[in-house]
C-alpha cells in the first residue's frame, strides 16, 4: 500500500501515474459540485476507465478549500479489511504512540480536521470501507471522503458517480477537432511517451480513431495499446487488435500487477463476483449490442442460474460495473464494454456451453421478431420499431446464428420475413434485403415461409428500384401461393405486382391489380395488406387524376388506421392525401398533411417516408411561389435519399412531379442562385433539415462575433450552456456562486431576446459556424 499527500502539504506530490489527466472536463465540474453539497461522493465503473485519476484531479482542484489537506489512501494492494484503518491512518502519517485502536486514533485525528479523504480501489473490501466512513464522517464533521470502486458503498448522504470511458471519436470532423477529442489525446500522448516523433495526421487518422474505438474509449486499454507502439505501426496494431488480450502486456512495472495487463484487470473483477454473477456475465456475453431484463431472464436463466434470480444478479454486475445501466424510453437496457464482453465469451467458450446459449439467444430474437410482426398493425407499433431498432446487433447476431445452422435454416428465413417492417422503417434496408437473401438461398424447399419470404424481399427490391429482380421474386411467390394455395400470399403477390407496374408507368394494369389485392386482403382479414392497398390506390387514381376516387381509398384506409389505433401506415395515407390535394390545388391543407405526416416519420425515424414527405413540401412551396424554400428542399432530398438508397424509393412514378420542380426552380431562380440554394439545402445535418422542412422556430443566425451584444464573461458561460452543463456545474466550472451563473444567464436571454437554454446553445453554433469554426 504506498500512500500520497498533496494541497495540504507544500512538499506534498502526485502519484506518478496521474500526473498527465486528458479530458473529464464535465466529470470533474460534477464531482466538485457535489462534493460541495455532499460529504461522500464515489466514483463508481469499470477497472481503467479512469476513476483514480478522476479523482486526483478533483482533489488537486479542490485543495485550497480543505484547510488540513487532501490526502490519497489506495486500497489495491490490501488482501482484505484487516489492515483498513492502519492504511489510512499511515496514508494520514499519523504517528501514534496512544497504544489506542487504530480507529480511535483516527477519530480523534480527523475530529477538528477540515479535510478530503480519497479512498481509492474500495470494491474488495466495500462494507468495510462503508462502515469506517460513516464512522469518520460521524465524528469529523468537517472531513468529506471521495471514494472509487466498482460500485457505490451505500452510506448514508452518498453521491455516486458514474465514470464511463472516454467519448469515441468521430472521424468525420476536420483533423484539428479530432485531435482535441479526449480518446484520440490520450493515445497520442502515450504514444509520443514511446515514441517522441508521434503525431496524428490525415494518413494515420482513420487508423487512430479506428483502435480507440475498438477500445471502447477505456483509458486503461488505450494507454496499454499506445505501448506497443515500441515494436509496431499504428496499422500493425490496428490488425492484432482482434487478440488484444494477448497483446496489450506492455504496462509499466510500476503499477499494480493486475493493472499490467488488461486481462489480469478484468480477472480482478471477476474474481469479486459470485458465482452466480459470473455465470451471468459469461452468458450475457452471447448478446450484442446490451440486453433488457425480460432476454436475460429468456436467455440466462436455468442451469445454475434460477430466472427469478437473475434481477439481483444484475443488479450485482452493475453494482460492480460489469453491466451498464442506460436509461431508454421504452424501459431500462444493460450493456458490457465489448472487452469485458469478449472476455465473458472466452470464459464462456471455455466452459462448453456457448452452443448452448447460442440457441436460446436466436431462439429468443426469432420469437421476438414473430411477435412484432403479429402485433404490427395497433398501438404497440411504435414502441415495436423502436424495440427492434434497439435491438439491431441482437436480431443480426441471431439471424447469423440461424444461416450459419444449415438444419434450421428456414427458423432464419422466417424470422428474416419477420423483420420486414424494421428494414423498411429504419436504415437497414440494403441489409435487410441481404438478409432475405442469403436466407432465400440456404432454404430452397417450397413452403409457406419461403412464398412470405419472396414477396417481402421484392418489396425491399422495389424500393431499391431493382424491378427486375422484384420482378423474379414475386413470379416465384405466385407459383408458390398458387401451388399452396396460399391465399394471403396470393393477395401480397397482387399488390407488389402492382407497385412494379405503376413504377414502369402502366397506370391502369396497377390499379387493376390493387383492387385485386384489396379484395383478397379484405377476404382473409388482413388489416395490414388492406392498408397497403388502399395507400397505393390513393396514389394511383391521383396520378391519373380521379380525385373522388383517390380521396375515397384515402379516407377508407385513414378509418382502418384510426380504428386499430395505428400510426406508420396512416402517415403514409396523410401522405398520399398531401399529394391529391396539393394537386386540387388546396396548398395550405396539403402542406398541413404533409407535415402531420413527415413529423411521425421524423419520430419514427423512418427515412423513406420523411423522403417521400419533403419531396411533396417541395412541390407545394414551388407552387407557393417560395421559389428559394423549394430549391433548398430539393438540396435537401439529395441527402434523404441518399440516406434511403434511391431516389423516390418505392415511388418512383412521382418523379415526374420532381422532375417538373427541379427544372421549374432552375428557369426562376437561374442556375446559378437554384445551384447555391441546392447546396445550402444539401449541407444541413438530418435534424436540421427536417426542422426547416417543417419550418420549425429557430433563432436568427448568429452576427459576427464582434457584433455579439455579450460581454467576455458571457460568451464563455453561454458556451457552457451550449455544452449542456446546469447552473451548478457552470457555477462550480468557473469557480463563482451559482447565484452569480444564473444573473449571467438572465442577462444572456434578454440581450439576446431569447426565453430558453435550447435558443442559447443554437445561437453559440451559428456562431462558431459563421466564424468559421464549425
Amino acid at each position: 500500500m504506498t500512500a500520497s499527500t498533496y494541497g495540504g502539504r507544500p512538499n506534498g506530490g502526485l502519484p506518478a501515474e496521474v500526473t498527465s489527466f486528458v479530458g473529464r472536463r464535465h466529470e470533474v465540474a460534477e464531482v466538485k459540485q457535489l462534493l460541495s453539497a455532499s460529504r461522500a461522493v464515489t466514483l463508481t465503473g469499470v477497472g481503467g476507465v479512469g476513476k483514480t485519476r478522476l479523482a486526483v484531479r478533483v482533489g488537486q482542484d479542490v485543495r485550497r478549500a480543505f484547510r488540513d489537506g487532501v490526502w490519497l489512501v489506495e486500497l489495491a494492494e490490501l488482501d482484505g479489511p484487516a489492515m483498513l484503518a492502519e492504511a489510512v491512518a499511515e496514508a494520514l502519517e499519523i504517528r501514534d504512540h496512544t497504544g489506542d485502536t487504530p480507529m480511535r486514533v483516527l477519530t480523534c485525528h480527523l475530529r477538528d480536521k477540515q479535510a478530503l479523504l480519497i479512498l481509492d480501489n474500495c470494491e474488495h473490501m466495500i462494507a468495510e470501507c462503508a462502515a469506517l466512513s460513516e464512522a469518520l464522517l460521524r465524528a469529523a464533521p468537517d472531513l468529506r471522503v471521495l471514494a472509487t470502486s466498482r460500485q457505490a458503498m451505500g452510506i448514508a448522504g452518498e453521491q455516486a458517480v458514474p465514470v464511463s470511458p472516454l467519448p469515441l471519436p468521430d472521424l468525420q470532423v476536420p483533423l484539428e477537432r479530432l485531435i482535441r477529442q479526449d480518446a484520440v489525446r490520450l493515445f497520442a500522448e502515450r504514444a509520443r511517451a514511446v515514441l517522441p516523433s508521434f503525431t496524428v495526421t490525415e494518413d494515420n487518422r482513420e487508423v487512430v480513431t479506428r483502435i480507440v474505438r475498438l477500445l471502447d474509449g477505456l483509458p486503461l486499454a488505450i494507454e496499454l495499446a499506445a505501448v506497443r507502439l515500441r515494436a509496431l505501426s499504428v496499422e500493425q496494431l490496428l490488425d492484432r487488435l482482434d487478440d488484444r488480450f494477448r497483446l496489450l502486456t506492455g504496462g509499466s512495472r510500476a503499477v499494480l500487477p493486475r493493472h499490467q495487463t488488461l486481462r489480469a484487470l478484468i480477472d480482478w473483477s471477476y474474481a469479486l463476483c459470485s458465482q452466480e454473477e459470473r455465470l451471468l456475465w459469461e452468458r450475457a456475453s452471447v448478446f450484442a449490442g446490451g440486453l433488457d431484463l425480460e432476454a436475460a431472464e429468456a436467455v440466462c436463466g436455468e442451469d445454475g442460474i434460477d430466472p427469478q434470480d437473475v434481477l439481483d444478479l444484475v443488479i450485482g454486475l452493475v453494482d460492480k460495473s460489469v453491466l451498464i445501466r442506460e436509461d431508454h424510453p421504452g424501459g431500462v437496457r444493460y450493456r458490457m464494454l465489448e472487452t469485458l464482453r469478449q472476455y465473458g465469451r472466452e470464459r464462456l467458450t471455455g466452459s462448453g456451453c456457448e452452443p448452448a446459449l447460442q440457441r436460446r439467444h436466436r431462439t429468443y430474437y426469432r420469437d421476438l421478431a414473430a411477435r412484432a410482426r403479429a402485433e404490427l398493425f395497433g398501438p404497440g407499433q411504435v414502441a415495436w420499431f423502436a424495440r427492434l431498432r434497439r435491438e439491431h446487433a441482437n436480431l443480426r447476431a441471431a439471424l447469423d446464428s440461424w444461416l450459419n445452422t444449415p438444419e434450421e435454416a428456414r427458423a432464419g428465413l422466417s424470422m428474416s420475413g419477420d423483420l420486414l417492417y424494421h428494414w423498411i422503417t429504419s436504415y437497414y434496408l440494403a441489409e435487410g434485403r441481404g438478409w432475405l437473401d442469403q436466407a432465400l438461398a440456404a432454404d430452397t424447399e417450397p413452403s409457406r415461409v419461403r412464398a412470405g419470404a419472396l414477396w417481402a424481399g421484392s418489396w425491399l427490391a422495389i424500393i431499391q428500384a431493382d424491378m427486375p429482380a422484384a420482378t423474379a421474386l414475386l413470379e416465384e411467390s405466385r407459383r408458390l401461393g398458387e401451388e399452396l394455395q396460399d391465399e394471403p400470399v396470393l393477395a401480397y403477390v397482387a399488390l407488389f405486382r402492382g407497385m412494379v407496374a405503376m413504377c414502369e408507368g402502366r397506370t391502369e394494369a396497377a390499379i387493376e391489380l390493387y383492387r385485386d389485392a384489396l379484395a383478397r386482403h379484405r377476404r382473409t382479414g388482413d388489416p395490414v395488406g388492406i392498408a397497403l392497398s388502399l395507400i397505393r390506390l390513393t396514389l394511383a387514381h391521383s396520378f391519373l387524376g380521379d380525385s373522388s376516387a383517390a380521396i375515397a381509398a384515402g379516407e377508407e384506409c385513414l378509418a382502418e388506421c384510426e380504428a386499430y389505433g395505428e400510426g406508420w401506415h396512416k402517415a403514409y395515407t396523410t401522405m398520399a392525401l398531401g399529394v391529391q390535394v396539393w394537386r386540387q390545388g388546396d396548398l395550405e391543407r396539403a402542406t398541413e398533411l404533409e407535415k402531420q405526416s413527415l413529423t411521425f416519420n421524423r419520430a419514427v425515424g423512418d427515412p423513406l417516408g420523411a423522403g417521400v414527405n419533403i419531396e411533396a413540401l417541395a412541390w407545394i412551396a414551388a407552387s407557393q411561389g417560395r421559389h428559394e424554400r423549394a430549391a433548398r428542399l430539393l438540396g435537401v432530398l439529395e441527402t434523404m435519399w441518399s440516406c434511403a438508397g434511391a431516389p423516390l424509393s418505392g415511388y418512383g412514378h412521382l418523379a415526374r412531379y420532381h422532375d417538373d420542380c427541379d427544372r421549374a426552380m432552375r428557369e426562376v431562380l437561374g442556375e446559378a442562385a437554384f445551384e447555391s440554394a441546392v447546396r445550402r439545402g444539401a449541407r444541413l445535418p438530418l435534424e436540421e433539415a427536417l426542422a426547416y422542412a417543417l419550418e420549425e422556430d429557430r433563432p436568427e443566425p448568429a452576427k459576427a462575433a464582434e457584433e455579439t451584444p455579450l460581454t467576455r464573461r458571457e460568451k464563455e458561460i453561454a458556451e457552457l450552456v451550449a455544452q449542456g452543463m446546469t447552473n451548478k456545474e457552470i457555477a462550480a466550472s468557473l469557480v463563482i456562486a451559482q447565484r452569480t451563473a444564473e444573473g449571467h444567464i438572465e442577462h444572456i436571454l434578454t440581450k439576446l431576446g431569447f426565453n430558453s437554454r435550447a435558443q442559447i446553445a443554437v445561437w453559440v453554433g451559428e456562431r462558431a459556424r459563421a466564424n468559421g469554426h464549425d
